[in-house]
């Protein structure tokens, strides 16, 4: 009997000792993820605690956590077994951040002063519903059979799509959504989000304001190797930095998004291990520290702010999206951008028109070329703050076709060659795009041809 209870407490040590040297570190970041997701699909989306749960925080080990809401002090709490209490904050017009217990809640803070101006006309221009266009050469049931397809729910096929959008020749051809989402429903782009702080290099060059060629105007660079790192090597992904991004462990991006409080020199401190140009990391931290350099275009923290929305989102009518900051006020520039499937559709119709928009030029056509031009070491799969297929990842995709990318399989994808736009919102990372984009193409003959109703 003795020796039972001491093999009992032997065991329970043993699992009190790995629990704590394996797991309780990572609590903070846990709960971190789930207080921040909680808050933000709550009260920029009002979605359940229920559908939260089971949906955006049903991840392995978040979700052990249990979440609540205080509406009347716009918070979101999560914790694990009573650990590790975190905290998000919603704030309008900043949406919601994860703060410390430091945090001074009632301290004043700047928002963005937005013209959500949408014309009177219809999509992808204005706020109205898309013409009834019918395309001679659009086979509307196989693309009907297609989008059916890529919603299929069983234990062995679990395609997980929260949302398909299909826009060929600025026609809104395909539009599908789960159960509980609609075209008003507001949806994380995660790493989409890149894409976007991207463009506003594209912007500022545009204006004359910024050369991408010049050196990253980083204090702290100026007197080692790193001095040589350029915005355009940044951009590419190509600096040379370590970074380290991984999502399953205590990491360089899980740290960042989840514990620090200014998430734009988080990168910035970290050392060179390759040669800028020629050593290809993918980083979120690189993606921040680009909007860190972005607040250093201004003179004042409100500038910064309006920036982001007077230059591209709003100026295209994606009136719907939100970007959230962490606690500095900073952009997230990385990871969290919100916005509903039409409005992810219109930037990537942004880009597919080579940076026109309803007769304004927002960026320099040769900036649509630049970013989705290969970067060096990258093997054909990354431009500037894009993914490419120009390593055929996608082998029934063309090879100019281009994309933002995020987390679950967020993907805005565009087609130049095509005149077409695949929007595809989801919690799948396995997801089968390829299929989807060879049976959608496959949906479209030429030559081209259309009949207005």
């Amino acid at each position: 009997m003795k020796k039972s209870l001491k093999l009992i407490l032997a065991i329970a040590l043993v699992f009190i000792v790995y629990f704590g040297f394996s797991t309780y570190k990572k609590l903070d970041l846990i709960t971190g993820f789930s207080a921040k997701s909680t808050a933000s699909c709550y009260f920029l989306d009002q979605r359940s605690l229920i559908s939260i749960a089971a949906e955006d925080n049903n991840i392995d080990m978040v979700n052990l956590a249990e979440n609540s809401i205080e509406t009347k002090k716009n918070m979101g709490f999560s914790t694990i077994f009573g650990l590790k209490k975190r905290k998000a904050i919603y704030r309008e017009g900043l949406g919601a951040t994860l703060i410390s217990a430091d945090f001074d809640e009632a301290k004043p803070y700047l928002v963005p002063k937005r013209t959500k101006f949408s014309p009177n006309l219809p999509f992808p221009y204005g706020h109205l519903e898309p013409n009834d266009t019918i395309f001679e050469n659009v086979n509307y049931q196989k693309i009907k059979q297609a989008i059916a397809i890529a919603f299929q729910n069983n234990s062995n096929d679990n395609k997980k799509s929260r949302s398909i959008l299909v826009v060929y020749k600025d026609n809104i051809i395909a539009e599908k959504y789960a159960d509980g989402f609609d075209k008003n429903s507001l949806i994380l782009g995660w790493s989409m989000t890149k894409s976007i702080t991207g463009t506003y290099f594209g912007i500022l060059q545009k204006e004359g304001k910024l050369n991408i060629n010049q050196t990253a105007p980083i204090a702290e660079w100026k007197n080692d190797a790193r001095k040589e790192i350029t915005i355009h090597n940044l951009l590419q992904m190509n600096s040379g930095l370590a970074w380290e991004e991984d999502y399953t462990k205590i990491s360089d991006v899980t740290q960042m998004l989840f514990q620090a409080k200014d998430m734009t020199n988080v990168q910035q401190k970290n050392p060179l291990v390759g040669k800028p140009n020629n050593h290809w990391i993918y980083s979120s931290g690189t993606t921040n520290l680009l909007s860190g350099i972005l607040r250093k275009q201004f003179a004042n923290h409100q500038a910064y702010l309006d920036f982001w929305y007077n230059s591209l989102i709003d100026k295209i009518g994606m009136t719907s999206a939100i970007l959230e900051t962490d606690m500095s006020g900073n952009y997230v520039g990385s990871s969290y951008c919100w916005a509903t499937t039409r409005d992810w559709a219109k930037f990537g119709l942004l880009y597919l028109h080579r940076g026109q928009w309803n007769g304004e030029q927002i960026f320099d056509p040769s900036w649509t070329k630049y970013v989705s031009t290969p970067t060096p070491t990258s093997k054909g799969q990354y431009g500037a703050q894009f993914w490419l297929n120009a390593g055929g990842k996608f082998p029934n995709a063309p090879k100019d076709m281009f994309y933002a990318s995020g987390y679950q399989g967020q993907k805005v994808a565009i087609f130049p060659s095509d005149d077409l736009v695949i929007v595809r919102m989801g919690l799948s990372e396995d997801f089968d795009f390829d299929t989807l984009y060879k049976d959608v193409l496959g949906s479209i003959s030429k030559p081209l041809k259309s009949n207005n109703k």
